[in-house]
């Protein structure tokens, strides 16, 4: 039986589409309601910046909750569509384990983001996330070096440096001189300083070579250059200080200065539990076997550009109604310049190619019979 002709369809014709009868289902009443979260807790969770940043950008109107202008302090559900200058975001509301990441910070590099004289930071070598922000746990001087540790997790970060915690600080200091062992009680019963009593919870000799002499030392304040003022009161100045714990976490000893590590998720979900935290109800991830080896290396740092705040980007839509603005402050491409043609460049003749060898007698008669 022959097979009938395929018969074509008319473009100019209108296209028939199905017909479907979509019917709203009643809200049950007896349904417990969705459960809220902060909306600018939830855009600083992706990254956008940080929660004041997102504060003071949703004040300026260009956040929108369904459609309306979202408001500081409104709570949000997944089912609401949240959109920045008319572009859907996807908020993180389903928790996830928390990163955490440990760096030997060298001297020479503050603990800032914001620093007008273009000093080196430690935000500028730290590893690329997505929809999250890394959070600084504690500061160190720009002269202090040892342990720093950055997660992703603000109440875990609020956990370690609250003073109401007394979370417990330890460092290795090298001071010019020596203590005797009144000066040694006197630090731990409390010295008088400029911004209130301060003390040393513990301090330990450690030896030391000629004029240079080693301490132990915790204490439970993080204030602003407390170990170097405490010794400085005794007109002993620190020429090395250097922080090697910080709470349940120490500094190991194959991070070197200036490396970075990143803790398990096992350990990670101890750091919540120390710290009375809720741990995400989601099952671990499965990491494969490159991640595992990737995981526990330590690993150097590069220098990277940092990712702005959504409130210091332009809006997407111009004010004059020109053409819409990129989110990314975009470099002009650079281009290879192109190869100048040589107009006197000379094509290579067959005359300049060398004259074939001589053939040998034994190599005509090689394979003949």
């Amino acid at each position: 039986m022959a097979r009938p002709f395929k018969t074509q369809r008319d473009p100019q014709a209108t296209p028939r589409r199905p017909k479907t009868d979509f019917t709203k289902l009643p809200a049950d009443p007896d349904a417990p309601a969705e459960p809220t979260q902060r909306l600018h807790k939830l855009l600083a969770l992706a990254g956008l910046g940080s929660r004041r940043d997102m504060e003071a950008l949703i004040e300026t109107g260009r956040v929108t909750v369904n459609g309306a202008p979202a408001t500081v302090g409104q709570g949000v559900t997944q089912f609401d569509l949240v959109r920045l200058d008319s572009r859907p975001l996807k908020l993180p509301f389903i928790a996830e384990l928390p990163q955490v990441l440990i760096y030997h910070k060298p001297e020479g590099e503050i603990v800032s983001q914001d620093d007008p004289e273009g000093r080196a930071s430690v935000f500028d070598k730290l590893p690329k996330i997505k929809n999250a922000k890394w959070i600084a746990i504690g500061r160190l001087d720009m002269n202090t070096s040892g342990l720093l540790i950055f997660t992703t997790s603000g109440e875990l970060a609020n956990r370690f440096m609250h003073p109401r915690y007394e979370v417990e600080r330890e460092y290795a200091v090298r001071i010019f001189g020596e203590l005797t062992d009144g000066q040694m009680t006197q630090l731990t019963e409390g010295i008088e300083l400029e911004d209130g009593p301060a003390n040393f919870d513990s301090i330990k000799p450690q030896g030391g070579e000629g004029a240079n002499h080693w301490y132990q030392v915790i204490l439970r304040e993080g204030r602003n250059r407390e170990v170097r003022r405490l010794f400085e009161a005794f007109q002993l100045p620190v020429s090395r200080l250097m922080r090697v714990r910080f709470g349940p976490v120490n500094l190991p000893p194959r991070v070197k200065r200036g490396q970075m590590l990143k803790l398990e998720q096992k350990e990670v979900v101890g750091l919540l539990e120390w710290a009375d935290l809720p741990v995400p109800s989601a099952p671990l991830r499965q990491l494969t076997q490159r991640e595992k080896l990737k995981a526990t290396t330590v690993f150097m740092p590069k220098v990277r550009k940092q990712r702005i705040s959504a409130l210091d980007r332009p809006p997407r839509d111009a004010a004059d109604g020109s053409a819409p603005r990129p989110y990314r402050k975009t470099s002009p491409a650079t281009k290879k310049p192109a190869p100048k043609k040589n107009e006197n460049r000379r094509v290579r003749q067959t005359s300049d190619l060398d004259a074939p060898a001589m053939q040998k007698k034994s190599d005509r008669n090689r394979g003949r019979g």
